[in-house]
């Protein structure tokens, strides 16, 4: 079995590997002497440039440095909104009269995307940090609430009810059947989460900074430098891949015993 495991998780980084390649060959083909490489700057001038940035600074800070105050939001945020996301979720699956109070508010929150909240949280917190770190609270908060509060509604209620028979009181019920039947979903959301909030700090970024990868990518967009621009957007895409593979790593490590942490 683990031979199997090893082997497939070698197929899948040797496919990963091809498709990357053949996205950059397809780039480099597409830019090479023809119209659209006007307007659109090929694979060699942006790697190089991307790499450059690591020791040549964009601004006030290299890529690296960029990346870190992007991370350092998003991890504030992204903490805030899934620890209050969990607590929200858990209750209202298992406690009907919050689920009765707060579910209609959540429903009417959720479909909102972070960034239709930014003349608000501009007008409510102003230009600085705050504002950023409500919309990446936005994003985490809803993808985190909702698969929180499925788990709890995923529940077996047949073993619910056999635990009670068994003489299990509500609290005991809840803290070793509910919550350990909670966490895969709970991951699943914290991972979608996590995405969300990677990818709003972008937005967020391009209102007012001078650092971070939005800044990097809005900066490109104002002196028309498509080099830039990518260089961000790079930037933007292997971070959130890197992080989606640490969350799933986490999960693996934590949930070992569900399906989705095989």
């Amino acid at each position: 079995m683990g031979r199997f495991n090893d082997a497939s998780k070698a197929q899948k980084s040797i496919c990963a590997a091809l498709a990357i390649a053949a996205f950059i060959l397809l780039w480099f083909f597409a830019t090479n002497g023809t119209n659209l490489g006007v307007v659109l700057a090929g694979p060699v001038e942006v790697f190089r440039k991307f790499f450059v940035s690591f020791v040549q600074p964009l601004g006030t800070h290299t890529i690296p440095g960029h990346i870190l105050w992007s991370l350092s939001r998003v991890m504030v945020g992204f903490l805030a909104g899934s620890a209050l996301g969990i607590v929200l979720g858990v209750t209202m699956g298992w406690y009907r009269i919050i689920d009765a109070i707060f579910r209609p508010i959540y429903e009417m929150i959720r479909p909102i995307p972070p960034i239709a909240w930014i003349p608000l949280a501009i007008l409510w917190f102003g230009l600085g940090e705050v504002t950023k770190y409500f919309l990446i609270f936005l994003a985490a908060f809803g993808n985190v609430t909702m698969n929180a509060y499925a788990g709890v509604k995923s529940v077996d209620p047949v073993l619910i009810g056999a635990a009670k028979m068994l003489g299990a009181s509500d609290r005991r019920v809840f803290t070793s059947i509910v919550l350990p039947a909670c966490v895969p979903h709970i991951f699943a959301g914290l991972q979608i989460a996590l995405g969300s909030a990677w990818a709003t700090v972008v937005a967020a970024e391009m209102v007012r900074s001078s650092e971070g990868v939005g800044w990097v990518i809005i900066t490109g967009q104002d002196t028309n430098n498509s080099v830039q621009i990518l260089v961000g957007i790079i930037a933007v895409g292997a971070i959130g891949y890197l992080l989606a593979i640490l969350m799933r790593g986490i999960e693996a490590k934590l949930c070992a015993w569900s399906e989705r942490g095989k």
